[in-house]
């Protein structure tokens, strides 16, 4: 029998005995596998059923590295490694088969409330990305140094060993105001609201939520509807469109989006000249098959979390710095409204795997010039990290052609993008005399 063949069956018998609770025998057959194999995957699974048989939390460790030493991607020893680190709770481990049911009808919530300590009055952010202001007395309460940095990402087998990683919001959240002890319920879609009653801001706590995964990252609002309206303006006036009917005034939000980084390999099998037998005389030189991998790399590709706005966010999208996402604070959403993400990060992550390797298939003939490519594989390319972003925008309706357009402006920037079609547009005009007043014109 020959090492590998050798390895592999001590492998096998090492996984029954710990399956069959016997730990010392199983011990005995995975040391003996770790010993003779010199093959990667035997390693890595050796390594990882060595550390389901040893009750030494440091030894237990130990395997797990070592495992993941073999196998990066190793899902079972990524996730057994963070329950070990206290970054994942056992009981949080799903079945990716028979996912949890979802509550039905109304959930209690928890949410913050921003209040002016000093008047009372209603807090709101400020597009000035530094501060929460008060609309009554205007007292300014500047944030904390803790939130300057880069948005941490989440790790992507850790969450998707849990029911988060696959949920969205389906039932509605009752919220308790503390500021008129009345109740109100906030659609699914939402994770900040007014109290119609006493005005106050509320914000989800997403350290009490079970359902949802946690916004990671946020680009703050950078100025007010002020100048969202002179923008639109200019817009308009600038791509020549006449307004059939009154324009709404520009509405500040909040829209979700991943972001995915990718690694691993894409395997591939082609087909190239010989040329080292050109010099003896031969009069042609003979094609040859290779089979190889190309290394992936994917940064924060984004995939909108939101199917309502997808197809104008999309475009909208490439406009924004995301380097400058910041970590998620619920101030930033003090009077802002925000939408929850109803594409689950599971779904997500395939559309940025597909993206992703539909671009490398794309570009892989000229990166591997001259070998001619005859078949692709994703097999071995993975998804290492996300992030759920809050993106600011402005958005309104241009009631142009016979039907309402969307019309999106980045936050950030004031980019610009819509669903209006290319082609003849009528002449200006109209648009500044409607929202002229609130720019004092």
């Amino acid at each position: 029998m020959m090492f590998g063949d050798y390895g592999r069956e001590l492998l096998r018998s090492g996984i029954i005995e710990a399956k069959a609770g016997h730990r010392v025998a199983a011990r005995r057959y995975l040391d003996r596998a770790v010993y003779i194999s010199s093959d990667h995957d035997v390693l890595s699974e050796a390594w990882f059923w060595m550390s389901q048989v040893i009750d030494d939390k440091a030894e237990r460790r130990k395997a797990l590295e070592n495992c993941l030493a073999h196998d990066l991607r190793h899902a079972r020893a990524r996730r057994a490694l963070a329950i070990l680190d206290g970054k994942l709770k056992a009981d949080e481990v799903i079945d990716p088969d028979k996912l949890p049911s979802t509550p039905e009808g109304l959930r209690a919530a928890d949410a913050d409330r921003f209040m002016c300590p000093k008047c009372g009055g209603r807090m709101s952010f400020s597009p000035d990305g530094q501060s929460l202001v008060c609309e009554y007395c205007a007292r300014n309460q500047k944030f904390s140094i803790a939130q300057s940095g880069a948005a941490a990402e989440k790790d992507f087998i850790i969450t998707m060993a849990t029911a988060r990683g696959h949920g969205k919001p389906l039932d509605q959240q009752v919220f308790h105001c503390e500021g008129c002890g009345c109740e109100f319920i906030l659609p699914p879609s939402q994770i900040s609201s007014t109290c119609v009653y006493c005005s106050s801001p509320h914000v989800v706590n997403w350290e009490s939520e079970e359902q949802l995964l946690a916004p990671d990252g946020i680009i703050p609002h950078a100025f007010d509807q002020k100048r969202a309206i002179r923008l639109l303006i200019d817009w308009v006036q600038g791509n020549g469109i006449k307004p059939e009917k009154q324009v709404e005034l520009p509405r500040g939000v909040y829209l979700p989006l991943w972001t995915f980084d990718l690694g691993g390999a894409i395997d591939y099998v082609g087909e190239k000249f010989d040329d080292s037998e050109i010099q003896f005389n031969r009069r042609q030189p003979k094609m040859i098959r290779v089979s190889d991998s190309y290394p992936v790399q994917v940064n924060d590709i984004p995939i909108p979390a939101s199917r309502k706005l997808s197809a104008v966010f999309l475009r909208l999208v490439p406009t924004f710095e995301l380097r400058a996402v910041k970590p998620y604070d619920p101030r930033y959403l003090a009077n802002w409204p925000a939408e929850v993400y109803d594409i689950p990060m599971a779904e997500a992550s395939l559309d940025a795997r597909s993206q992703s390797f539909a671009r490398y298939k794309r570009d892989l003939p000229g990166l591997l010039a001259p070998v001619r490519i005859l078949s692709t594989s994703s097999a071995d390319m993975t998804v290492d990290s996300f992030r759920l972003n809050l993106l600011p925008v402005w958005m309104t309706e241009l009631p142009f052609g016979g039907r309402q357009h969307l019309i999106l402006i980045n936050g950030q920037n004031g980019a610009v993008a819509s669903d209006l079609p290319e082609g003849k547009k009528e002449k200006s005009g109209g648009l500044r005399e409607w929202l002229g007043e609130l720019l004092d014109e």
